[in-house]
């Protein structure tokens, strides 16, 4: 009873899942911008379900991608695998982006290309979150600006570029150029960056466009491999800065600091005290505070009561004086 079960679990499942043929009766040809991006936003794509791509093997090929820089910069040097039969079914195993290209650049940068957001079948699992941008705290730097990069009228240009800027760690660099006529190398050092030493290179790049993320200080070199272009000034140096932090700079606060003495909300210096150790470092300050109140509260009524003892002893003689005048005026005799 439970194989039955299963067996049948397992063919609903297989029943459920469905076979896109990709372009539809156009197929896996050459397109235009978002073309095949207005094909794949009317559809669901679930686990389990295929894409169909059929395509004229002499001409193209399907090139999947793991990442969308590769899918958006027609990078097929890392696939993750190659299709060329011409009629090629490719099952989607996993929940999540899927990303194809043609290796055939020219066509890729025109529009044939082809991403899938693939959900689980369930309806209680919400779809992931769309990827976020790349490094969205970091800057991207086009190398070169309207110039790109390519072999440059003054040999101090790339220089002078990088000078003129601050490069933090999650920054970006862009690098545009002609794929036919130059390449792009990173190397280790700054005795190979001088020479135009080519021989030991960190990684090559020779797509047209590569994306080059700064992910920790330093310094880093690129270089081409053409002869005579690294010589002629198309090389770059760039120092990589941490990442800033803001940190508040720490006060030291007065007993009389308005922002210890004040206890409005409303106003600006106001500080809240939320933590024990606020507490305990703030004490002396507010003792010594309410004991300053206290002391000239007191002085205050020391003063008053002086003043006070003053003023009745002066009414006293006064009364006195006055008694005596008018007895004397009236014959009276005058006992005080």
């Amino acid at each position: 009873m439970f194989c039955f079960v299963l067996v049948m679990v397992l063919m609903g499942c297989c029943c459920s899942a469905k076979i896109y043929k990709v372009g539809d009766s156009k197929g896996w040809t050459t397109a235009k911008h978002g073309s095949y991006y207005e094909w794949a936003k009317l559809k669901k794509f679930q686990v389990g379900d295929s894409l169909m791509f059929e395509y004229d093997g002499n001409i193209n090929d399907v090139t999947q991608v793991s990442s969308r820089l590769e899918y958006q910069f027609c990078n097929s040097l890392s696939p993750k695998a190659v299709y060329n039969t011409g009629h090629d079914v490719v099952t989607l195993m996993e929940p999540g982006y899927h990303f194809f290209i043609t290796s055939n650049r020219s066509q890729c940068v025109a529009g044939h290309k082809l991403v899938v957001f693939v959900v689980h079948d369930h309806p209680m699992i919400p779809p992931p979150p769309p990827p976020r941008k790349i490094l969205p705290l970091g800057k991207d730097y086009k190398v070169g600006d309207s110039n790109e990069w390519r072999v440059p009228e003054e040999s101090d240009f790339y220089s002078k570029w990088s000078e003129e800027k601050q490069f933090h760690v999650g920054d970006n660099l862009l690098f545009y150029y002609n794929d036919q006529v130059d390449d792009l190398l990173e190397i280790n050092s700054d005795l190979e960056f001088k020479s135009c030493d080519t021989t030991s290179p960190v990684a090559v790049h020779n797509a047209g466009q590569d994306l080059i993320r700064l992910t920790k200080p330093g310094i880093r070199y690129f270089i081409t491999s053409k002869i005579g272009h690294c010589e002629a000034g198309l090389k770059l140096r760039v120092v990589v800065q941490p990442l800033s932090k803001s940190v508040p700079k720490k006060m030291q606060l007065s007993p009389f600091d308005p922002e210890l003495l004040s206890t409005s909300q409303d106003d600006p210096y106001y500080k809240k005290t939320e933590t024990l150790s606020d507490i305990i470092r703030y004490l002396p300050y507010q003792i010594l505070h309410l004991s300053i109140i206290a002391i000239v509260v007191i002085f205050m009524l020391v003063i008053h009561k002086f003043v006070l003892l003053d003023m009745s002893e002066l009414d006293n003689k006064v009364l006195n004086t006055n008694i005596k005048q008018t007895g004397a005026k009236h014959g009276y005799p005058i006992v005080i």
